[in-house]
């Protein structure tokens, strides 16, 4: 793989192109990012129905939109660059990358460009659907959500860069992602509002990394996010960014673990 042009967002980009090229022919991967997130909201739906969404003060659109945006997290972005991260590892293809003029930081970021831009996309169809499907009103506080939305996808990427630290084969890559998926799934508010928790179960789950992503793009539509709970759940945002971030820095293998 040459990467022929020298400025950083050239290089970036060239490899983007060359990592969209191998992702699109993989099926398994385009099947689990851009199908399952497009499902999975309508099981969400299913669940609101059987629920008191009256008392956390939703509508069951309030709660399906940010669940779909947390899918799409999820699955498009968190999961499939596990999975690119560690095969191109596996492959030499980041060896030899290293060995000519992309910079680690270019590297990482370049072969994650077609997943985190894939995600974006997919949340705002995911969105649009949810506003029209389940007559949404627009946002009280659009800025929230797009601080959501974008915290969401840097922190997906650097989390799948450090879960990938670990992950020794592609086979096992299908594996190592599930534990943070299922955790978010469970307990980041995508299934069941944290309102309806008990209190101390409901405080250790705001701390999840998804949740406050769910709980700023939540509080997008509803207007009802106070400014400390959008203080404190960008610093959640923040730390889990950067104790990835520090874990890639310090653990990242750029060549196949034996």
């Amino acid at each position: 793989m040459s990467i022929a042009t020298t400025t950083p967002s050239g290089r970036m980009a060239s490899l983007a192109r060359a990592e969209l090229t191998l992702l699109g022919r993989n099926k398994g991967a385009l099947v689990a990012g851009l199908f399952v997130p497009l499902v999975l909201p309508l099981s969400v739906r299913s669940a609101a129905e059987e629920m008191d969404l009256a008392k956390a003060g939703l509508t069951p659109g309030e709660l399906v939109l940010p669940a779909a945006v947390g899918f799409s997290l999820l699955f498009a972005v968190y999961s499939t660059l596990v999975g690119v991260y560690v095969v191109r590892r596996e492959e030499l293809v980041l060896k030899r990358l290293r060995t000519g003029e992309l910079r680690d930081t270019e590297i990482l970021s370049g072969a994650a460009l077609p997943a985190v831009l894939t995600g974006l996309l997919q949340c705002l169809l995911l969105i649009a659907g949810c506003a029209v499907l389940l007559d949404l009103s627009a946002p009280s506080a659009p800025h929230l959500a797009v601080l959501g939305l974008l915290l969401g996808l840097v922190m997906s990427a650097a989390l799948a860069a450090a879960t990938a630290s670990w992950t020794r084969t592609g086979e096992s890559a299908q594996v190592t992602p599930m534990p943070l998926m299922f955790a978010s799934m469970l307990g980041s508010g995508m299934f069941v509002p944290l309102e309806l928790f008990p209190d101390r179960l409901a405080s250790v789950c705001e701390l999840l990394p998804l949740t406050p992503v769910v709980t700023l793009v939540r509080g997008g539509w509803t207007g009802g996010l106070s400014a400390g709970d959008a203080f404190g759940a960008l610093a959640v945002a923040l730390a889990w960014t950067a104790v990835a971030v520090f874990a890639v820095r310090r653990r990242f293998r750029w060549e196949p673990r034996r």
